[in-house]
């Protein structure tokens, strides 16, 4: 498509009336798009045909002091992409130090496990600790209130009968 023969001029009268703040047909943003719509040409008139005019317009919004709205647009973004990633990297260094805690224990349990399979080999007796136990359920499946007396009661006894299994009834 060829250009308009007044493309150019439009797109200088354009540029006056956002600059001074009264544009005709656009919001007046200090924007490309703006500029295109309010200079009425398609918007790559600016990015293709005249990028010299873009630039200039360009220069006059930050020669007045101005940022340029696309310009302000992408500094917000950097400012959360840059609070991201110091989040991200945050989380990856608490998922780095987790990561090993967790090989030191895999580890750990490892050689126990080694040395207990080895222990047992030799036909070394090998004492079962108790674990600890989970408090006894009440009927709505919460936990029962301890009090002084139930912590001193001895462990479900195993019922015959039943499998050996604690706490049911024979």
């Amino acid at each position: 498509m060829t250009p308009a023969p007044d493309e150019r001029d439009r797109i200088h009268a354009a540029m006056r009336r956002i600059l001074s703040g009264v544009p005709k047909r656009s919001n007046g943003a200090l924007t490309i798009v703006a500029l295109a719509t309010e200079a009425d040409v398609p918007r790559n008139a600016l990015t293709q045909r005249h990028t010299d005019l873009k630039n200039h317009f360009y220069e006059q919004i930050r020669a007045r002091g101005d940022v340029p709205e696309s310009e302000k647009r992408l500094r917000k973004q950097i400012a959360k992409l840059k609070e991201l990633r110091a989040a991200d990297s945050t989380e990856i260094r608490q998922l780095k130090a987790d990561v090993e805690a967790l090989v030191g224990a895999l580890h750990l349990a490892q050689l126990e496990n080694r040395h207990l399979r080895e222990a047992d080999r030799h036909g070394a007796q090998i004492r079962i600790l108790p674990t600890r136990q989970q408090p006894p359920r009440g009927t709505s499946g919460e936990p029962r209130e301890a009090n002084a007396s139930s912590l001193h009661e001895p462990p479900d006894q195993v019922t015959p009968g039943r499998r050996g299994v604690p706490g049911q009834p024979g």
